[in-house]
């Protein structure tokens, strides 16, 4: 029996479940809600501040502040109120009001950016309103999710070796793709494993993390406005785009199994089911990621009114699913069964410059 004494310290780590029944094609979901903070990003949130301390970043005085669409906020709420730190979060007018109650609850205050960029995101808005938060006062500790390498790190220490455990002969990996702390930890992991991991990137359409024109996206946890700092492509694949009308039904009908995930979970599992269903998979092993549950989306994917809103009234019809619209395309720097030279990505920190100014 568990005792613990922080709320940090439990993860449930070893559950998984097998979609074959409600999908045609055997995928198995690893679930990472199960913990205090709700989602895998505790993982990252926990590695991230662990290690501000241990490098005298984070001091007794020192007040933490993040840009986060949900999850990232609560787990980082959570970790302050354990340990006694002041946290703001800076997030957006796409967030769940459940996540922020959530954060307001365990003492954290909230701050959100209305105001939309020309490219339809709010990334660069929340950025900068830290950036000048942090300039103003130097109590401000920006742990900065985008850039910093605990992110991946967090995931390469323990989500992939958790999957490598439980699957000896893993063939193909999907991960969505946000920061892509949890893709870059477990690419890299499992480029150095025994035997070769297809390691394939699923995205949502109007994110440009791959490249791309951007566009509205709705559902907070994949997708960026900027391509992300921490991205190397030369581990990648190959990248999935799935339409937010698509996570959505993916969501509902995991629902009708009993499964209530979040937005992200339906993304890759769309993403992946239609991979699998578009490839010879009958002798694939293949794995996927559940980022979180799916209580903080009752009001937004799981709310009749707002997916009629934001979608129109067929959205969960599966039949107005136009021929097509999962879309895929190949990383610029794919690998298969060898290891390719770095083509793109960038391992110098020259696309860094536009994150790197955390607040010490």
């Amino acid at each position: 029996m568990p005792v613990i004494s922080v709320p940090y310290a439990f993860n449930q780590e070893e559950l998984y479940v097998d979609l074959r029944s409600m999908f045609g094609h055997s995928l198995y979901l690893k679930c990472e809600g199960f913990n205090f903070a709700g989602s895998i990003k505790l993982k990252a949130a926990t590695e991230m501040v662990e290690t501000a301390e241990r490098d005298g970043i984070l001091t007794p005085k020192s007040i933490l502040v993040e840009s986060s669409s949900g999850n990232l906020g609560v787990a980082l709420s959570m970790i302050a109120a354990s340990k006694g730190y002041r946290f703001l979060c800076v997030t957006d007018a796409r967030g769940n009001l459940s996540t922020r109650l959530m954060m307001e609850a365990l003492g954290s205050q909230v701050h959100v950016i209305a105001d939309q960029e020309a490219n339809g995101g709010f990334l660069g808005a929340r950025i900068e309103y830290i950036r000048a938060l942090c300039a103003s006062d130097d109590r401000y500790v920006w742990l900065s999710q985008y850039t910093n390498a605990s992110n991946w790190k967090a995931h390469y220490r323990t989500t992939a070796p958790a999957i490598a455990r439980q699957f000896p002969r893993l063939d193909v990996l999907f991960v969505g793709a946000g920061t892509t702390g949890t893709l870059m930890g477990c690419a890299r992991y499992f480029r150095e494993w025994h035997r070769p991991v297809r390691i394939i990137a699923v995205d949502s359409v109007g994110s440009v993390s791959f490249g791309g024109s951007p566009g509205r996206r709705m559902i907070p946890g994949l997708g960026m406005s900027m391509r992300p700092p921490l991205l190397d492509e030369s581990y990648v694949d190959e990248v999935i785009r799935v339409e937010e009308a698509n996570t959505i039904r993916a969501c509902h009908r995991l629902a009708k199994g009993g499964f209530l995930f979040g937005g992200s979970t339906g993304t890759v599992v769309s993403g992946a089911t239609d991979w699998l269903a578009r490839h010879d998979a009958r002798e694939l092993t293949a794995v996927t990621i559940a980022p979180d549950l799916g209580e903080r989306y009752l009001d937004t994917i799981y709310h009749t009114n707002w997916l009629q809103d934001i979608y129109g009234e067929d959205v969960l019809n599966s039949r107005a699913v136009p021929p097509g619209s999962w879309a895929d395309s190949a990383a610029p720097a794919a690998r298969w069964r060898r290891r390719l030279d770095l083509q793109t990505g960038d391992r110098n920190g020259d696309q860094h410059h536009q994150l790197q100014d955390r607040k010490a």
